[in-house]
């Protein structure tokens, strides 16, 4: 699609003369008649405005001339899965994954392989051939070439750290001791926990990106739990295979 097709249809999906758009990017109707129209694209500030407005990437207003990968694990990027900067804004080089409201989330290279990897095999790629390619690949991507100028001084491991140990804390009956958190988004994890009131919840953004991860049961077969945390509370549930039978153990505000 061209830049005029989508700004249409954008302002469309969002229920939006071309008067209310004016006002939202403090530009005049006329401005947005002619980018519809084809005859001028929004400048560079305009376009910004445009990506927060519409939460999408401006490669995506301008029809997506280049592909996109994640800086920091090579993944391809949508929309949807593109980290956010702490303004809310989007931040074209890098995933959710990687990156979660200006904060990147990974200081070790091998800890990303070992994520990856993982979401990498199948019958054509065996584990050996994704972890060459990763430590091959990843090296080569900006936000590792420029680790030490981007890079926090420990403070995120520190933060994780700290939370790890929290979570320790709990002595939860039959949960193994957690040793790592990893960066998950909520839209992958969001269950709905039956409540004793009778009614079901989700607790999580399905937008955000939170800290977990799933361990399974000591005691009992085939049960798992997950852990999941931010700087303002700890979750941690209990279900079976594919998420199934979900129970909220703790939901503890830090």
């Amino acid at each position: 699609m061209k830049t005029k097709e989508i700004l249409l249809e954008l302002r469309n999906k969002n229920g939006l003369s071309q008067d209310e758009l004016a006002e939202k990017v403090f530009v005049t109707r006329q401005a947005v008649s002619k980018w519809e129209n084809g005859e001028a694209i929004p400048n560079t500030e305009t376009l910004k405005l445009l990506s927060n407005l519409y939460n999408v990437s401006i490669n995506t207003l301008l029809g997506a001339p280049n592909k996109l990968i994640c800086q920091c694990c090579g993944m391809p990027l949508e929309d949807e899965i593109i980290g956010h900067n702490k303004d809310g804004s989007l931040n074209e080089e890098y995933c959710k994954w990687c990156y979660a409201d200006g904060t990147y989330t990974y200081s070790n290279l091998d800890d990303l392989i070992e994520v990856c990897v993982k979401n990498m095999v199948d019958d054509t790629f065996s584990e050996e051939a994704a972890r060459e390619y990763l430590k091959t690949t990843l090296p080569t991507l900006n936000y590792w070439k420029n680790y030490d100028s981007l890079s926090d001084n420990g403070e995120f491991d520190a933060f994780k750290k700290q939370l790890v140990d929290e979570i320790n804390s709990l002595g939860i009956e039959g949960m193994p001791k957690v040793e790592k958190l990893n960066a998950i988004v909520g839209k992958y994890v969001n269950l709905e926990y039956p409540l004793p009131s009778g009614i079901s919840v989700k607790l999580l953004n399905d937008q955000t990106t939170y800290l977990g991860t799933q361990l399974e049961s000591d005691i009992v077969d085939g049960l798992f739990f997950g852990v999941l945390a931010n700087m303002d509370f700890i979750i941690v549930s209990t279900y079976e295979a594919e998420g199934a039978n979900p129970e909220l153990l703790i939901y503890k505000k830090r």
